[in-house]
């Protein structure tokens, strides 16, 4: 019985990662909605970005009073929705 593989996360290159990166410190400053396309999600993740933390890599989004911590490399696009 062999155990079928996880879909890995698709790689992407440090132009991308860092274009990825300003876009969310950008979202960040100006304190607009974003949604973000998350990967191994189906629904689009919508909300405020509100910490970028360097330390855990991880990604603070608000929604409606609620905070969501998203892995950096996890997020695939940040999109205005």
């Amino acid at each position: 019985m062999s155990k079928a593989k996880a879909p890995k996360r698709p790689t992407r290159d440090e132009f991308e990662l860092e274009d990825l990166g300003n876009q969310l410190v950008e979202a960040k400053e100006d304190g607009d909605v974003r949604a973000l396309s998350v990967w191994g999600m189906d629904d689009k993740v919508h909300g405020r970005i509100t910490t970028l933390d360097s330390r855990t890599r991880l990604v603070h989004v608000e929604e409606n009073g609620v905070i969501r911590k998203i892995p950096f490399l996890d997020i695939m696009k940040v999109s205005y929705e």
